[in-house]
């Protein structure tokens, strides 16, 4: 197994991204659209926080609303905004960390994505699907 290969081989780079002004109802439309469970914040695309789809199921009934419909509780999503529910002190990594390294830091935190920045700019996301799917193709 090659785990010593950059995280660049394996993570997304068809990045899916909100802003800090965008609402929640946005999210949940973007966490059911693209069938993900993470999306990072960003102002000019250098990262500011990240949003979980758990962290919006925290305040509403998102998981209740059949995947298919595209209407949300928009009164509990104007109590709140993205700034308030997204988590701010966001630990990156750069294109170039190892495989190895990010299973790591997924193996020993409590959260299931890392950012990949490089140069202060988002340039990819990698998850813990992501490194499940590589050590599958590995066996």
């Amino acid at each position: 197994m090659r785990t010593l290969e950059p995280i660049s081989t394996i993570m997304s780079t068809n990045i899916i991204a909100l802003h800090r002004d965008d609402d929640l109802e946005r999210a949940e439309l973007l966490f059911k659209r693209h069938k993900i469970r993470h999306i990072p914040v960003v102002k000019e695309e250098v990262v500011i926080g990240i949003l979980s789809y758990t962290d919006l199921l925290r305040i509403s009934f998102a998981d209740a609303v059949d995947d298919t419909e595209t209407e949300v509780d928009t009164l509990v999503y104007n109590m709140f905004t993205i700034d308030q529910v997204m988590v701010k002190n966001v630990v990156t990594v750069t294109s170039d960390t190892s495989i190895k390294d990010v299973a790591k830091i997924l193996a020993t935190q409590e959260f299931h994505a890392l950012p990949v920045v490089d140069n202060g700019l988002l340039v990819g996301i990698v998850t813990t699907t992501d490194l499940i799917n590589y050590l599958l193709k590995q066996l």
